[in-house]
This record gives C-alpha cells, structure tokens and sequence, in this order.
C-alpha cells in the first residue's frame, strides 16, 4: 500500500479505527520516521524510505501478515527529537504495531525513549550512538552497528594507513562528542595522537593552519552536511601545504550523491563508513536491483537497513501477532535472513537496546578515477 506522510500533530480519523476494505482485514500499521526535509539529511531519508516501502511492498505481495497488508504511516523527524518524540506519541494513538526508522542518532534517541515508555516496539534502522538509550530497554532493538563498533573499524583503518597525527574537526554535539570519544580510546593507547578542532570557533582557513601546526597527517570531519563539512574540504583541497592530508568523514557523508555533486573530485578518496558486505548475496543482489529501479540511483547501505529493518517486523509480527503485547523477548527470537545476512539481536556490553551485533563494516572510499565507483579499503 502507498504509504501516508505527512508531519505529526494534525488531527485526523483515528485511522486504525477505519473500517476493513471490503472482503479483507484492516491494515497492519507500521510507523515510519524518517528525515525527509531540512535539517534533516534528507537525501539519507530517501534512501531509508525507498528500503521500508519496497519491503512493504513485497510482504504485501507474499500475503502480509496472516493475510493482513502492512500500511506505513511515515512521519518526517527533519532530524528535530522534538517531533520525533511527539510522532511516536501519535502513532501509539493511531494504533501501529511498531515504529521503525529513523537516521539521526539523537532523534532516534529521543523516539527510542518515548517508545520504551509506551511499550511500544520501535526498530532502529539506522542510527549509531551506542547509548541509544539512558537505561536497558526492552521495547527497541537496533540494526546499525553501535558507534563503538564501527569507528573501531575506522580507526584500525587509519593505524594500518600508518596514520599517527590525527584531527578531529567536530561540531558541538552529543553525537561528535561520543565518536570522538571512540576514536581517541582507540588510537591514543596505540601510539597514535588526537587532535580536536572546534569547527564552531574556527574557519576552513584557520582550520588548514591548525592542521599544519600540529603536522597532521589526517583530518576527520565531524560536521554537518553541506555545512560547514563542503567549506572545510575545499579549503583543504586547495592548501598545497596539506597536499598529502588524509581527509575522512567516518559518519559516511560521502556515501550519498549530493556529495559528489557539491563537490566534484574534491569529494573524491575520502574514506568514509559503510555498512555492507563486501559480495552481496542472492537476496541482497536482487533487492538492490529493485531499490536502484526505486531510486534512480545506486542504493546506499541506509537503503538496505530500511529494507531489512521491514523484514525483521514482519517476522516479528507473524510470529507474535499485530498486536504491541509482545513478550519480553520477542527480539531475542528474531532470526531473519536478511539483505546484509542472518540478522539475530542480543544484548551486547554497553549496548541498552537488542542489538544486530553486527552488520558487515566496510571503510570505503570514491575513486577518483570515476567519482561514481566506491573502492573498498578496509573491511572489519
């Protein structure tokens, strides 16, 4: 079924309420958060959405849920936790089975602690920051590998590149914050030296002197989409001083076209976190077919978490029933073969939510060759 979007607070039919089309049962209904408009990223909501309604579609197709189709109601977070807080409120109303999606980190946080509260199943697609919530929840489960695990894989990458003078360019934020966190634990106690750079106090010009003082070897940009992340790049590209600086973005901006249309080559040979195996299987294959049809475009690996994220529910919700009782462990049964794997959730040290421990971790980079290939350069 096309999914309904539109933002959360507008009064409307109690739409689980509505009566069954003829000669079939009501809807299942899923609800959706994703960013699909400023400030939210909202070329990343798209992908995420592409994956949930292809999902969608094909349940639908195979026979819903005990012959029930699933609907979505899609709300748009615009990456603000405050509406997102608010849209879990709403659709617990409207009666959905589960929230799904969501890519900020700290709007999936915000939805994650008001859905636990309802005891409301809410599947995180996306999003990283390992304290996803303040305290061991039951109702929310994850499928993104925690920040912990990934930037792990990161810095390991940076070490085995012999990168030993390394700055963290970071904006203020709970989210930057905590990634730098990871990769100062892990590279500090291995010889390698952190050097943070304030991007709210500093310019892309100051930030090349930075770099040069402290003979940087690599920069890593902790910074928001296209600002002030595109400024800062240029700027490095076009200092002859900083010609063999390794510029990185482990939060994955290059992943998404925008980038390299803003940026042309400069946004080439950027490493950046991505989560796919590096050989997708039959499944994988043929749903990613699917979602390049869907999107016009190459599907990012946040397109197939909003696939797999639909696929995990609706196994969830075939086994247990639509309705929000589940039993307490309801996740910890989950085994589903999706696009990236066997997707399984457990609890997982200084992990609060069921977590997917873990999905294919690739650090990748755009040729400059040809700015459309990506070059796989680390795999963990």
């Amino acid at each position: 079924m096309s999914p309904e979007v539109r933002p959360p607070g507008r009064d409307e039919t109690d739409a689980h309420r509505r009566a069954a089309p003829p000669g079939g049962p009501r809807p299942v209904l899923i609800g959706a958060l994703v960013p699909l408009t400023r400030p939210g990223w909202a070329e990343a909501g798209r992908h995420l959405l592409a994956g949930l309604e292809l999902a969608v579609r094909e349940v639908n197709d195979a026979g819903g849920i005990a012959g029930a189709p699933l609907e979505l109601l899609v709300r748009d977070t615009a990456a603000d936790p405050g509406r997102a807080a608010a849209a879990v409120d709403e659709l617990a109303g409207l009666g959905v089975a589960a929230v799904a999606g969501e890519y900020h980190s700290v709007v999936a946080r915000a939805a994650a602690a008001r859905a636990d509260a309802l005891g409301l199943p809410f599947l995180c697609s996306s999003a990283v920051l390992d304290a996803l919530t303040e305290q061991s929840a039951q109702w929310v489960a994850r499928l993104a590998p925690a920040q912990s695990h990934g930037w792990r894989v990161y810095a390991d990458f940076l070490l085995g590149a012999g990168h030993r003078r390394v700055a963290v360019a970071a904006e203020p934020s709970v989210y930057w914050a905590s990634g730098t966190r990871v990769l100062r634990d892990h590279l500090t106690p291995r010889g390698a030296t952190v050097i943070p750079l304030d991007l709210g106090a500093l310019t892309p010009g100051a930030v090349c002197d930075e770099l040069v003082a402290h003979r940087a070897t690599a920069l890593l940009l902790l910074a928001g989409f296209p600002e002030p992340a595109v400024p800062v790049v240029r700027a490095v590209r076009r200092d002859q001083r900083l010609a063999e600086v390794l510029l990185g973005a482990p939060a994955g901006q290059p992943e998404f076209g925008d980038w390299a249309e803003l940026l042309g080559g400069d946004g080439a040979a950027v490493p950046f976190l991505r989560y796919l195996p590096e050989h997708l299987g039959p499944l994988g294959t043929r749903v990613g077919a699917a979602l390049r049809a869907r999107l016009g475009e190459a599907p990012s690996f946040v397109a197939f978490e909003g696939y797999d994220t639909v696929v995990v529910l609706a196994e969830v919700l075939r086994s247990h029933g639509a309705d929000r009782a589940l039993p307490a462990d309801a996740w910890q049964r989950v085994a589903v073969e999706g696009t990236r794997g066997e997707i399984r959730f457990s609890r997982t040290a200084g992990i609060s939510v069921w977590q997917w421990a873990w999905a294919p971790v690739q650090v990748v980079d755009r040729d400059p060759a040809e700015a459309g290939r990506l070059r796989v350069l680390h795999t963990g």
